[in-house]
């Protein structure tokens, strides 16, 4: 007769939930590299301090693992696909603070802004020219803020050099 084990025994609904737990925390973790990654730090930590309450903790977990950990990591579109898709929506739908924030990731993943203008227009076309005057407004703020901010790094590094 072998020894008894003194490994406690566990049920399969409590394997079930441990395995659903390392699902949810490889997601996690793998959304929030990419959401680093495209939307930056200053945006992610925000929303994320924004979210450390515990009724709003479970709101910015499923963003993490969904959004980021599960679709935008799937393989078929580029980074840069998803972004010009989400500045479409995101103006579509009204979501300045989204937009602005999707706006600046696809900069950060290679789209000029030729292509995000081109986005807006066929957004303005499609679903109505209010929505595509505000994405506009929102977009052009955003890249004359990206343009300065470059051009602060860029002092900067003549000053340090």
């Amino acid at each position: 007769m072998p020894p008894p084990s003194t490994t406690p025994m566990i049920s399969s609904s409590q394997e079930d939930e441990l395995l659903a737990q390392a699902a949810h925390k490889t997601l996690f973790e793998q959304g929030l590299k990419i959401r680093y990654e495209v939307a930056g730090p200053a945006y992610v930590d925000a929303a994320l301090a924004g979210g450390a309450s515990n009724f709003a903790r479970p709101m910015q977990e499923l963003v993490t693992e969904a959004c980021w950990g599960s679709v935008w990591a799937r393989p078929g579109l580029e980074r840069k696909q998803r972004s010009l898709l989400n500045i479409a929506m995101l103006c579509a739908l009204n979501r300045g603070p989204e937009l602005a924030a999707h706006v600046r990731g696809a900069l950060t993943n290679g789209a000029t802004e030729i292509e995000i203008r081109e986005t807006i227009l066929q957004v303005a076309i499609y679903c109505g020219m209010p929505a595509g005057l505000e994405g506009f407004k929102i977009a052009e703020r955003v890249i004359l803020g990206v343009k300065a901010e470059a051009q602060q790094d860029d002092g900067k590094k003549e000053k340090e050099g």
